[in-house]
Order: C-alpha cells, then sequence, then structure tokens
C-alpha cells in the first residue's frame, strides 16, 4: 500500500505546514502506520547548510549527514523516526541533478524542460520512501503562486492524475485573519489562495485554518462553500500551548477519520489516546528551572529550534517546565545577566563573531558552579577557555579565528585543508564514539558507545589533551580513539562539551541523556540554594 498525502500552504509562509503534517502523521502512527515525511524546498541553494540562520533557522541534520531544513526535526521528534537525504529536497539540487544528466548525454539530445524533465524528477522523489512506509507526507515549501515553486505544484497536480483518487490527499494550510477594528474573521484570503492552487490544477481535499479565533459553524460553511470542500474537512487550527497538543486538537476535528475515508484505508491497531495523556502532562509543573543560552543568533528561537525542544523536553520528563532565555553573546552586559540563571547553555556556531562573549559565559559557569553544557562550537570554546584561564595559554584559540596563534587548541585536520565548496570539509550525519568509563558522560548515556550527530569542519587539537587534563578538562569520549568527542571538567557539577549535536536525538517521549541529566542537575542545585 502506497498512500500520499500533500501539504502546500497559502496566504503566507510560516504558518505551520511542517507541524500540520506531523501531526496528521501522528495520529495515523497511532491508528498503526508507518508514516513518513518527505520536505521539498523551493530556494535554489542547494541546502541550507551555508544559509544564514536569520535566513532559514536553524540547519539540521540527517544521520547520513544531509544538511537540510529545520522542519526536518519537526518530522523525526513528532514520529520518532530517523531522516536522511531522502527526506529533504530543494530546487537547487533537483535543477543540479537534472543539469548533471544533461551534462553526461543522458538525455540523448533531447532539449531540457521545466515539464516535464524537471518535474518527473520531483515525482520520482515524490516516491522516495514507498518502499518504507504506508503513508509519505509531502510538504511543499513556500506559499500557492510563488514563482519558484510552480514546478512544485505542477509535479504535484501531474502526480495526483496519474495515481488512483483513493492514494492521493491534498491538504491546504491557509490564514483567516482577525481583524481586531472589525472584532471580525476574514475568510477571503483563504478563498484567494484555494482559487490559485484550483487554477494551477490542484483542489485540496481539507483546508487547515491557522487562526487567532475559533471558526464558528458559518464561517466553517462559508469556506467550504467558496472553497469547494466539505464542512467538516474546514479545520481549525489554533495556535496551542505546545505544539504537541495539535495531534489532539485535529482528532477532536475527525482529522484522521476524514484522511482515512479518502484514502480507503482502515486503522491497524485500536487507536491508544495514551500519547496525548503524557504530553498533557507536560504542562502542568509548577518547577521551574532557570536556562540561558549565549549565542549570536539570540534574536531568531528558530535558529536554536532544536535547543530549545530538546530543553523543554528534558525538564518535562523531569516534572519541570523550562524557562529559556537567548542571550546575545556580544552584548556587553551579559555577565550581569547570568547571575539570574540555574544553567548555561553554548550552543554552534560559525565564525568569530560572539566566539570571545561566549567564552566569557563559559568561564563564569566554570569558576562559579553553575551547571553547563557546550555543543559543537560550545564545546570548542569551553576548550579555549580551560587552556586560557587553567592551562596559562594566554593566545590559546582556534584556528578558525586565529591561524596565527602558537596555542592551536582547535585545529583543522590536514585532509580537510584543501577547502573547494564550502560544506565539502565537514563532519556530517552520524558518526560513533567510544566512552571512557567512569566518567558523567558514562553515567549519563550508559553506555560506552554511542552514535551521534556532527556537523563542523574543526576539531580538539589531540597535541594539547595531556596538557589540559593536568588542569583538570577530561576527554570522556573519543572517535576511533583519536578525535576528542566530549569534553568533562572535574570538580564540577556538570560541566560537559561536546563536538557533536545532541539536540537531534531528543523526542517527547524520550528525552536525550545529556539535556536530561543537565537539566536535573541544574534543578537539584536550585534546591540546595532554596
Amino acid at each position: 500500500m502506497s498512500k500520499y498525502i500533500f501539504i502546500t500552504g497559502g496566504v503566507v509562509s510560516s504558518l505551520g505546514k511542517g507541524i500540520s503534517g506531523a501531526s496528521i502523521g501522528k495520529l495515523l502512527q497511532l491508528h498503526g502506520f508507518k508514516v513518513n515525511m518527505i520536505k521539498f524546498d523551493p530556494y535554489i541553494n542547494v541546502d541550507p547548510g551555508t544559509m544564514n540562520p536569520y535566513q532559514h533557522g536553524e540547519v539540521f541534520v540527517t544521520i547520513d549527514g544531509a544538511e537540510a531544513d529545520l522542519d526536518l526535526g519537526t518530522y523525526e521528534r513528532f514520529l520518532d523516526v530517523y531522516t536522511s537525504k531522502a527526506n529533504t529536497n530543494t530546487s537547487g539540487d533537483i535543477y543540479r541533478t537534472v543539469i548533471d544528466r544533461e551534462r553526461s548525454g543522458y538525455y540523448n539530445g533531447a532539449t531540457v524542460q521545466v515539464i516535464p524533465h524537471i518535474t518527473d524528477e520531483i515525482k520520482r522523489r515524490f516516491l522516495a520512501l514507498k518502499d518504507k512506509c504506508d503513508i509519505s507526507i509531502i510538504e511543499i515549501g513556500g506559499t500557492v503562486g510563488d514563482i519558484e515553486g510552480l514546478p512544485f505544484m505542477e509535479a504535484a497536480r501531474q502526480f495526483q492524475l496519474e495515481n488512483k483518487k483513493e492514494d492521493i490527499f491534498s491538504i491546504h494550510v491557509t490564514l483567516v485573519p482577525y481583524i481586531a477594528g472589525a472584532h471580525e474573521l476574514k475568510t477571503k484570503p483563504t478563498q484567494h489562495s484555494v482559487n490559485k492552487l484550483r487554477e494551477i490544477g490542484i483542489s485540496p481535499d481539507m483546508i487547515i485554518c491557522r487562526t487567532e479565533h475559533h471558526l464558528d459553524k458559518s464561517l466553517k460553511k462559508k469556506i467550504a462553500l467558496f472553497c469547494n470542500v466539505r464542512e467538516d474537512c474546514v479545520v481549525d487550527a489554533m495556535d496551542a500551548h505546545s505544539i504537541y497538543y495539535i495531534p489532539e486538537a485535529f482528532y477532536n476535528q475527525k482529522v484522521d477519520t476524514i484522511v482515512m475515508e479518502k484514502l480507503k484505508i482502515k486503522p491497524k491497531m485500536k487507536f491508544d489516546k495514551a500519547w496525548f495523556v503524557k504530553i498533557k502532562s507536560f504542562g502542568k509543573f509548577s518547577v521551574v528551572v532557570k536556562v540561558a543560552v549565549v549565542g549570536k543568533y539570540a534574536d531568531l528561537k528558530d535558529a536554536y529550534k532544536s535547543i530549545d525542544e530538546s530543553l523543554n523536553i528534558a525538564a518535562a520528563a523531569l516534572k519541570a517546565k523550562a524557562e529559556i532565555n537567548y542571550l546575545d553573546a556580544e552584548n556587553k552586559g551579559l555577565l550581569g545577566k547570568l547571575k539570574d540563571y540555574d544553567a548555561i547553555l553554548v550552543p554552534g556556531g560559525f565564525g568569530n563573531r560572539g566566539v570571545e562573549g561566549k567564552i566569557r559565559a563559559i568561564t563564569d559557569a566554570r569558576e562559579n558552579k553553575i551547571p553547563f553544557l557546550g555543543i559543537c562550537l560550545g564545546m570548542q570554546c569551553s576548550v579555549i577557555e580551560v587552556a586560557r584561564n587553567l592551562a596559562n595559554l594566554k593566545d590559546a584559540n582556534s584556528m578558525e579565528f586565529c591561524e596565527a596563534t602558537k596555542h592551536p587548541v582547535i585545529k583543522i585536520l590536514d585532509e580537510q585543508k584543501n577547502v573547494k565548496y564550502v560544506g565539502g570539509t565537514m563532519r556530517l550525519g552520524s558518526y560513533k564514539s567510544q566512552l571512557r568509563k567512569n566518567t558523567l558522560a558514562h553515567k549519563l548515556y550508559k553506555s560506552l558507545e554511542i552514535e551521534e550527530r556532527h556537523r563542523h569542519r574543526y576539531e580538539v587539537n589531540p597535541e594539547f589533551v595531556e596538557l589540559l587534563k593536568k588542569v583538570g578538562l577530561y576527554i570522556s569520549a573519543y572517535h576511533k580513539d583519536v578525535l576528542p568527542e566530549i569534553i568533562e571538567m572535574k570538580n564540577h557539577p556538570f560541566f560537559i562539551g561536546v563536538q557533536f549535536h545532541p539536540e537531534f536525538g531528543s523526542r517527547p517521549m524520550r528525552p536525550h541523556p545529556l539535556f536530561k541529566g543537565f537539566i536535573n542537575v541544574a534543578l537539584l542545585n536550585k534546591k540546595k540554594q532554596q
């Protein structure tokens, strides 16, 4: 059985197509179906790996090393699946594939065009997971009417025409704005958006309406009439206290039943509401743990989307709420603000902007025994901090920021020095690490071997490991016994830096052990001080 759910968006971007699709996918999973999701982004970049986070939020990394849109993190957390290159597509990647074929003579001299060659490649990618799941949910990024998205819409139209009606379900996510002056919800933007979609040749089976106020029966009836859908297929989608509440909101509107009815499929098992019950318990805790995330993209929460989710998930598992604040590493008053927090996290990043602020935050965490977690560049900054302040290597630095440093405690590997393409020399995807016994990392993971996702180019310089060990920095995990993966500080309640990105492994029902340990120690410290 191969069924497909297409999700498009209209009126404005960032309406939550990915969350809507993942929520419906979760409902179908709870009925016993194998579900996965594929993202299609219309931008010309081959992937978001070279894009500034202010442009596109965080870069999510799949297990096989693809740099992808943050929506893939949403897919993984909701569906508890592991995404791969097959789950992420862009115009740039698709056009490059077709052009490479043309250059190799694949098309036998034919004129290569958007239709059929680009659309054929898009349709081929629609099928990427058909043998691995019962239902593929296909999210097409952007907004209907965008010129760069037209090939994807055309491919979806063709795909629907070429397959049986009962194998395809089309969902359109739109905005129903509230005009405060008139005290009125307006349906006209939704009508225009659906009309634009129908002009392309796609008639949605369901319309998900993002709105600040519930749609009453008359509004749903109006949208249904003008958009040519059944009234029960107009779905109310208000903001929720947690995105994980949305599956239940859709369940209460019988979204899953409508989808299964159209696809002519029956549940494979009795629906279990235990997931809803567990998720709802997350919002009922009174204990609060305050976490400072010190980064250089503090103005954009989506730049640290997976970190934010991981902290909230870990806190909920410990019957607490995480109050997360993003502090600008370049802020001159940073140290004065840190005294108000129970824990400090320094995330990854590229470039030297904000690095000295991150290092000062790490000094504060180390000297004042504040639980600290450093991720990727955050781990490298902690190594620099210890080298400078405890090992007395005053000019210690990363060669990423200062090639002339006499003490390059962070360096690029020799085989990585000849850079041809930006992003082409990084360690990307899942790598195994071996943990040392009787370390905090070993205690948290309860394993001597782990596998985590990486996205970095520079490494801790093995030449300085013994010197740093003498001043209290300990390497508790290595990749292939050569590359340091986790560092710890002795005589500190929780001081851990990791070269990888543990935030990509967090799940609502399965908090990552590093985040759980981090929050747990912060809560214990807070309790002692009260």
